[in-house]
């Protein structure tokens, strides 16, 4: 008879992600209602289960080990999966709507698998989605006709809301434009663009600026698919992050100055007469999801 795989204790793997996910294990066991050598037990027990270090010590703090961050994302799907059920068994499956906004970087590439995921598990949530810039969803927020955005962090430090990652600018371009050629020649970069205002204009015309290099906007398009179909014609290059490039495009980072890097920002309002977790289970999967193409 084979051997049984041991089976991971759900109350240490609840205890292991909450306290990796408050900073703390003894913020863990306050939000746990538990001691915190109770809840230092439990850690020490999965660790025993897994047979492997989960944390280090690093000074003061515990950080993650490389068998650590592998269990964080298996254990908040087991975590999800059982209170799902126990949900589904109790009829207490999340409902209600929920009207998300999306800078339209993610809303072609990130947040449809996203959504599909939440509504797989939660289909009793109606969703209403808003795809557009970063200025339109900020004035949708502030007229209440959203309940949460992920967008561009804004320019104004000021700005509310929670940043879920950093995102590297790039000098984005069809292989067949000449950059080391346009440069040489003394012609100005052709750029392709969206309409003022644009956080990544900006960042691209202020540090060519700085540099002494000539630029023209030649092509200005109001939606991100018009700013692709331009650059992969040729017509001149853009400044956009990693997400969402077509795979035919190429990135330049040798021969042109750096635009930097922009924050993702997510913004939420009070949802009146819908449960809370939903919107918290939104940010979660956007979180962990974003972990992955931010850098």
């Amino acid at each position: 008879m084979n051997k049984l795989a041991p089976t991971l204790d759900l109350d240490a793997l609840r205890s292991f992600v909450t306290g990796i996910e408050s900073g703390s294990f003894a913020q863990a066991a306050t939000r746990l209602s538990r001691s915190t050598s109770a809840v230092s037990a439990q850690l020490k027990k999965l660790e025993r289960q897994c047979d492997v270090a989960l944390v280090v010590k690093k000074g003061r703090h515990l950080e993650l080990t490389r068998h650590g961050e592998m269990l964080m994302g298996y254990a908040r799907r087991i975590l999800e999966l059982n209170d799902e059920t126990l949900r589904a068994l109790k009829d207490e499956l999340l409902k209600g709507e929920i009207r998300i906004g999306m800078q339209e970087d993610f809303g072609e590439s990130l947040m449809p698998g996203i959504l599909g995921q939440f509504k797989r598990h939660h289909p009793g949530v109606r969703i209403v989605a808003k795809v557009d810039r970063n200025q339109a969803l900020q004035t949708a927020l502030d007229n209440s006709q959203l309940d949460m955005a992920l967008m561009w962090q804004p320019a104004t430090a000021s700005s509310q809301g929670k940043l879920l990652g950093q995102c590297k600018l790039e000098w984005i371009h069809h292989p067949d434009l000449d950059i080391s050629a346009l440069l040489a020649s003394g012609e100005p970069l052709p750029l392709v663009m969206f309409e003022n205002p644009c956080l990544m204009r900006s960042r691209a015309t202020e540090c060519l600026d700085l540099a002494g290099i000539a630029w023209r906007v030649i092509f200005v398009s109001h939606s991100l698919s018009g700013i692709w179909a331009a650059v992969q014609a040729g017509l001149g290059l853009t400044v956009r992050t990693h997400i969402g490039m077509p795979s035919n495009l190429h990135k330049t980072s040798h021969l042109l100055p750096s635009p930097g890097s922009l924050g993702i920002t997510l913004k939420q309002l009070k949802i009146s007469g819908v449960d809370n977790s939903v919107q918290t289970r939104l940010a979660q999967l956007m979180e962990e999801a974003l972990s992955t193409l931010s850098y």
